[in-house]
C-alpha cells in the first residue's frame, strides 16, 4: 500500500504528455512518435490503483481494445501506472509477466511491449547514468506497440538499429542538468 496521496488520472496523464512531447518527439528519441502523436493515434489509458492486483488483467483489456481499433484511430497505446510498482526491479520483473501473458492471450505477433519507468536501469549501468534516461518517464508505462506499425517504421528509417546508439550519444551531450531542465518528472505539468 502506498502512504502517498495517489496521482490523478488529470496529472498522469498530463505529465506523460509533457515527457512526450519535450522528450521523446522534443530530443527526437523516437523518430516515429513525432507522426501518431500529431494525429491523436495515442491513447493513453490509466490504472490508478495502488497496488498491481489488476494491472495485468487492464493491460489485456487495453490490448483487446487496440486490436478492436484500426490503427488509423490508435496506432499504440500507454497503459499508466503513477500510483503502484515504484521499485524498478518490481517493474521489470512485472513486465516480463505482462509479455508472456499477452502471449498466452493470443497477441504475440501482433503487439510488442515496451516498458518505460522514472528509475529505469538498463543492465551494467549505474543508477544515475544519463542513458538510462532514454527509458525513463515520470510513472510506470506499459507501451503496446502495433508490430504492423513498429515493421512499417523500421521500413521507413532504414537505420533504426543505430536509433539506440544515437539516444544514448544525445542523452551523453544533454547530460544530467540538461535533462533536468526539460522538466519531465512528476507533477511539473499544471495539477
Amino acid at each position: 500500500m502506498n502512504n502517498h496521496p495517489l496521482i490523478t488520472a488529470e496529472q498522469a496523464r498530463a505529465d506523460t504528455q509533457r515527457w512526450i512531447e519535450r522528450a521523446v518527439i522534443g530530443l527526437n528519441l523516437c523518430p516515429f512518435a513525432k507522426a501518431v502523436h500529431a494525429r491523436g493515434q495515442i491513447h493513453y489509458a490509466l490504472y490508478l490503483q495502488d497496488e498491481q492486483g489488476g494491472l495485468i488483467d487492464a493491460l489485456l483489456d487495453e490490448a483487446r481494445a487496440l486490436a478492436a481499433c484500426g490503427a488509423s484511430e490508435r496506432d499504440t497505446t500507454l497503459l499508466i501506472a503513477p500510483n503502484t510498482l515504484a521499485d524498478f526491479l518490481d517493474f521489470n520483473d512485472f513486465t516480463a509477466r505482462a509479455e508472456r501473458r499477452l502471449a498466452r492471450a493470443g497477441f504475440e505477433g501482433e503487439f510488442q511491449l515496451a516498458s518505460f519507468h522514472p528509475r529505469f536501469q538498463f543492465a551494467g549501468t549505474e543508477p544515475e547514468d544519463i542513458t538510462n534516461a532514454t527509458n525513463r518517464a515520470p510513472y510506470p508505462t506499459l507501451h503496446l506497440l502495433r508490430e504492423d506499425s513498429v515493421s512499417r517504421a523500421v521500413e521507413a528509417f532504414p537505420d533504426a538499429q543505430a536509433i539506440f546508439g544515437r539516444n544514448m550519444q544525445i542523452l551523453q551531450q544533454l547530460g544530467a542538468e540538461g535533462w533536468s531542465a526539460l522538466d519531465v518528472g512528476p507533477g511539473g505539468a499544471p495539477r
